[in-house]
């Protein structure tokens, strides 16, 4: 009986030991030796006053800069870049979306009118005629005049204070006094400054003519080109300064479109022609620029106090904005001349040539 009780016990105890061995044989074949089946006890954080160090930041791919040698020399196309602008609307300029009139219009039958009220407010008229301004402080706005005569707004010598603004001036091509040809959308022959803006201005040869005035916001576009009286084709600029004025002439945050081949009158989408006296005190300021024989005509050697700055030439008619280049006729040593930040719509800096 003593002898089957140990022979029990020893049976039992050799049990409990294999039990034992194939655990810790069981354990270490699958999990000991491998570090993912069993959360470690190492804490993840740093250990208490050690500093983690800063983690390595993968490297960003380095920026190539757009080249600036034009496509026509040789250099390889620019790429698109922060500075580089698609069209007029897209990228800040007045279109068709903003400028015109804001309010419904009521049809006026006015022929060529002429305003001899000092004061006079036109507002809301959708005129078929023309504006002959003579007196001071007039204003036209919220407007559309449809124009068959040589201009759409006219200010006669004397008078002042004129302002044009958030209104539509075109005119029928075809139908213009000057063989068929209309010349001025809003011309300033007043010996004073005067305001035209957020105007949606088409189809005239010189859109907006004078010497001095403060022209912002505008768009200008689908001018159309036409033979004069004399047989020649007329030439074609979104705006014309003849030179020879006394006041200040302001041309600011514009879209200024001429698209007429140069074969058929275009000549610029600001020309400062000193045709008239020279040229001075002309600023020419965060404008969108396109077409022409040149896009700026930038007054000619004697023009001083000339500032052409943050304008966009646009290679939307010609690669070089404007057929032959984007400007010409650059006094670069003239008194207060001063060319800065102006690029093309692609980024490519403006230099005018030396």
């Amino acid at each position: 009986m003593s002898r089957n009780r140990r022979r029990l016990v020893a049976w039992l105890l050799a049990g409990v030991v294999l039990a034992v061995v194939l655990t810790l044989y069981d354990a270490d074949r699958t999990g000991v030796s491998d570090p993912k089946a069993a959360p470690s006890a190492t804490p993840s954080g740093p250990l208490p006053g050690t500093q983690t160090p800063a983690p390595t930041a993968t490297p960003s791919p380095s920026v190539t800069p757009s080249p600036t040698a034009p496509p026509e020399t040789g250099g390889p196309s620019p790429s698109a870049s922060a500075t580089a602008c698609t069209s007029p609307g897209a990228c800040g300029y007045p279109d068709a979306n903003s400028t015109g009139p804001r309010i419904a219009l009521e049809r006026h039958d006015t022929g060529n009118m002429s305003v001899k009220k000092d004061g006079t407010v036109i507002k809301g008229w959708d005129i078929r005629g023309s504006l002959d301004i003579y007196a001071n402080d007039v204003t036209i706005i919220d407007s559309r005049i449809t124009s068959t005569n040589w201009w759409g707004v006219n200010l006669r010598p004397g008078f002042s204070g004129l302002k044009v603004l958030h209104t539509t001036i075109t005119a029928v091509p075809g139908k213009g006094p000057d063989n068929g040809g209309v010349n001025y959308a809003v011309s300033n022959m007043g010996g004073s400054s005067i305001e035209v803006g957020w105007c949606d201005i088409s189809v005239f040869g010189n859109a907006l003519s004078m010497g001095q005035g403060d022209l912002h916001d505008n768009y200008v576009h689908d001018l159309v080109a036409f033979r004069n009286q004399g047989g020649e084709w007329q030439h074609i600029d979104a705006v014309i300064s003849g030179g020879g004025n006394k006041g200040r002439l302001t041309i600011r945050h514009n879209t200024l479109l001429n698209a007429t081949p140069v074969d058929k009158g275009a000549t610029a989408a600001v020309g400062l022609f000193a045709d008239t006296g020279v040229v001075s005190s002309v600023v020419v300021e965060d404008n969108w620029l396109a077409g022409g024989a040149y896009a700026l005509y930038g007054g000619g050697p004697g023009a001083t106090g000339i500032r052409v700055t943050g304008n966009v030439f646009s290679t939307q008619y010609h690669p070089a904005a404007g057929a032959y280049g984007p400007v010409t006729a650059w006094n670069a040593g003239g008194a207060g001349n001063v060319w800065k930040d102006n690029r093309m719509s692609d980024g490519r800096p403006v230099e005018p040539a030396s």
